[in-house]
C-alpha cells in the first residue's frame, strides 16, 4: 500500500493546536469537539427550560392572585422566555468569561477567534443566533454547521468570531532525552550556537514523533534537520543525523538551564541590596 510523504512541515512543525496571539507568543490551546460541545449545550438547555417553567409557574401564580387581561399576559409570557433563552445565557456568559453550567460540567469555554475572553458583543450575538439554531430548530442547525466546522463551531460562533476552547486537557510530560554515548565526548567541547526558534521546535518535535515515523520518512526527515542545523554546530561530529539532533538537542537544553541558574543565582545574590533597607532605617 502506498503512503503519501507528508513534507517536513506538516509532520514536525506540531502547531496544529496552536494559537498566535498578537504578541507573536504561541499558545498551545485545543478547541472543543463536536461531542463535548454538544453534551454542555444539552445541559445549557434544560437549564434555560427549567428557568422558563419556573418564570411560566411565576406569571400564573401571579395571574392567579391578580388577573389582568391577555395581551399583558402574552408580552409577559414573550418576555419571560426572551430572558430565559437570550438574557440570561448572554449576562452569564460575560459574567463568567465564556463559562456556562453546561460548559462548567463538559470543561469548555467561549473564547475569541485570538484566544481572548468574549465580550457583550459575542455573548449577545451567540445567544440570539442559538434561538434559531438551537430551539427553532430542534439543534438541527447547530449539529450540521458544527459537523462542517473545522472547530466544531456552530453558526453563533461563526457571526460573532468565536470558538470553544477545551481546557481540561492532561498534561504530557515529554521524555527527555541526553546526549547518545558515542557522542559525550564531543558534546564537552562542542559549540552549539542558539539555533533560530523554528528550526529548534522542529527538531524538538521530529525527536518526540520519530518513534512513530516511518523507517524511510525517519531517515530523510533527521536528514533534513541536520543539514539544516549543521551551520550552527562546531565541529560536526562523525555520526548519523538521528543521534547528531539529539546530542545537540541536549547540548541546547544544558546550556539553557545552566545560563538560567546563573542569572538566578545572580538575583539572589542582588535580591538583599534591592529589598533591604538603607542601614540604620527601622524595620517597621
Amino acid at each position: 500500500m502506498s503512503t503519501r510523504r507528508p513534507s517536513t512541515a506538516e509532520l514536525v512543525d506540531e502547531r496544529a493546536d496552536e494559537l498566535v496571539i498578537g504578541e507573536a507568543v504561541a499558545l498551545d490551546v485545543r478547541a472543543a469537539g463536536f461531542v463535548l460541545r454538544a453534551a454542555g449545550t444539552i445541559i445549557d438547555v434544560l437549564a434555560s427550560v427549567a428557568l422558563l417553567l419556573l418564570l411560566v409557574l411565576g406569571l400564573g401564580a401571579l395571574f392567579a392572585w391578580s388577573p389582568f387581561d391577555t395581551a399583558l399576559g402574552a408580552a409577559l409570557g414573550i418576555t419571560a422566555v426572551v430572558f430565559a433563552f437570550v438574557i440570561v445565557p448572554m449576562l452569564v456568559e460575560v459574567a463568567t468569561a465564556g463559562r456556562s453550567l453546561g460548559r462548567l460540567a463538559v470543561g469548555v469555554r467561549i473564547v475569541r477567534d485570538d484566544g481572548g475572553a468574549i465580550g457583550l458583543r459575542h455573548a449577545f450575538i451567540r445567544a440570539l443566533t442559538g434561538v434559531l439554531e438551537i430551539y427553532f430548530t430542534f439543534g438541527g442547525l447547530a449539529a450540521v454547521v458544527g459537523l462542517l466546522s473545522g472547530r466544531a463551531k456552530r453558526l453563533g460562533d461563526l457571526l460573532a468570531g468565536t470558538y470553544s476552547q477545551h481546557e481540561r486537557v492532561p498534561r504530557v510530560v515529554e521524555p527527555v532525552q541526553g546526549v547518545p554515548a558515542p557522542l559525550v565526548a564531543w558534546a564537552a567541547t562542542a559549540d552549539v550556537a542558539r539555533m533560530p526558534d523554528g528550526l529548534s521546535r522542529r527538531i524538538a518535535a521530529f525527536l518526540r514523533q520519530a518513534d512513530r515515523l516511518t523507517p524511510e520518512t525517519r531517515v530523510r526527515l533527521a536528514s533534513e534537520l541536520a543539514s539544516e542545523a549543521a551551520p550552527w554546530v562546531a565541529p560536526l561530529p562523525d555520526a548519523p543525523p538521528e543521534p547528531f539532533l539529539t546530542a545537540v538537542a541536549a547540548v541546547r537544553r544544558e546550556r539553557d538551564y545552566r545560563a538560567l541558574m546563573l542569572e538566578r543565582e545572580r538575583l539572589d545574590r542582588l535580591s538583599p541590596v534591592l529589598t533591604g533597607l538603607p542601614h540604620g532605617f527601622p524595620d517597621r
